[in-house]
């Protein structure tokens, strides 16, 4: 067994906590069972809050922390690889931190899965950026929702604020001071009496951006703890967000491996 002890920096919940350092909700809620977790020396199996200045030990084993991507695409230019939920995208506790000298160039939720690409030089990573700026490079996600979804296909429009304070967005109709204008294209996919599977495609890429506009709607993200509703998601037994970046499409972007081509990964949770 491992063990790690780190010091609580902001009050949170104690498995929010453990999830950041890249354990699965299913690891954490081991750990708690089996009394690995100890806050401030004193072993817990419940996720209570911590606080800041707290001492949390755990102890964990080394296949708890094995399969947090695959590798779908390599060259000597760049990793294009399938991200599990519950891993931020960069950063010490991040992929660039396990592709050791990769550049991500764009970003994905910790609790969001799915294809990402990382740079292997800081000239890659320039072209990479450019061509995510340019919308050269499309992103396409799986999203399934809750709620018979009414519109077949459509771009909706709205303006988002940013509340760092509390680590989430809002979003509003009109224009108001602090926002900025969002476009999200959604496609139905598969449309039932309790929920939806539907394709988005960001036209903006902002925080939160597609939890936070399709729960405006009235069609959050299924598993969606802090744009849905938690009663909804324990009726669907759902302890992930079911939203997965499952397509990037690209352009001509100057880069020979990547230019025109396509890679595409469907996550565990979807269902023909």
């Amino acid at each position: 067994m491992n063990r790690k002890q780190i010091i609580v920096e902001k009050d949170r919940k104690l498995v929010n906590l453990l999830q950041d350092y890249g354990f699965s909700f299913a690891d954490v809620n081991k750990m708690l069972r089996n009394k690995d977790v100890k806050v401030n020396g004193k072993a817990t199996k419940e996720n209570i809050q911590v606080f800041c200045g707290d001492s949390v030990l755990f102890f964990y084993s080394d296949e708890m922390l094995e399969k947090k991507f695959e590798i779908i695409f390599e060259n000597d230019n760049v990793f294009i690889i399938y991200k599990s939920a519950g891993i931020e995208s960069a950063g010490e506790k991040g992929l660039e931190n396990l592709l050791k000298g990769s550049i991500a160039v764009h970003r994905l939720d910790r609790n969001t899965e799915g294809l990402m690409v990382f740079a292997k030089s800081k000239d890659i990573a320039e072209k990479l950026d450019n061509a995510f700026k340019k919308h050269s490079v499309h992103k396409y996600y799986l999203a399934e929702v809750v709620g018979k979804f009414q519109t077949k296909e459509k771009v909706f429009k709205a303006y988002l604020v940013k509340d760092s304070e509390n680590s989430n967005v809002k979003i509003y109709q009109n224009k108001c001071q602090g926002a900025v204008e969002i476009e999200t294209s959604v496609k139905i996919l598969k449309a039932g009496e309790q929920t939806s599977l539907l394709q988005v495609e960001l036209l903006t890429g902002k925080t939160h951006q597609i939890r936070a506009h399709l729960a405006y709607l009235g069609h959050a993200i299924i598993g969606d703890g802090k744009y849905g509703k938690n009663e909804i998601n324990k009726k669907f037994q759902a302890n992930r967000q079911k939203l997965a970046c499952f397509k990037l499409k690209f352009d001509f972007i100057g880069i020979e491996s990547l230019n025109f081509k396509e890679f595409k990964k469907m996550p565990n949770w979807y269902v023909e």
